[in-house]
């Protein structure tokens, strides 16, 4: 069982940047795609970004394109997202996930989920 650990939310105005980083322990998770969720208030949790095993694919939610940026470092066991130009319609909570070999947005792909960041844009 692999546990995650999500941290680097908080609150920034509109137009600022945030990096995100999700600490993986546990058992290895370098075999399989990571993957960003968000849960906004009153909305369900909706794919965020996607990344491969070996960091080489990467996959974005039309929202984010162009503005967030995920990254991993297997020596690490870490994840990252890097948003820029943060919207207020960015607000919510961010979770990262353990996905398996094969890149989804699907939310019941993935598998051990952290316990989410807060992220609050202002406008």
């Amino acid at each position: 069982q692999v546990q995650l650990v999500e941290s680097g939310g908080g609150l920034v105005q509109a137009g600022g940047s945030l990096r995100l980083s999700c600490a993986a322990s546990g058992r290895t998770f370098k075999d399989y795609y990571m993957g960003w969720f968000r849960q906004a208030p009153g909305k369900e949790r909706e794919f965020v970004a996607a990344i491969s095993s070996g960091g080489t694919f990467t996959r974005y939610a039309d929202s984010v394109k162009g503005r967030f940026t995920i990254s991993r470092d297997n020596a690490k066991n870490m994840v990252y997202l890097q948003m820029s130009s943060l919207k207020p319609e960015d607000t919510g909570v961010y979770y990262c996930a353990i996905g398996g070999p094969f890149s989804t947005t699907r939310e019941s792909d993935y598998g051990s989920w952290g316990q989410g960041t807060q992220v609050t844009v202002s406008s």
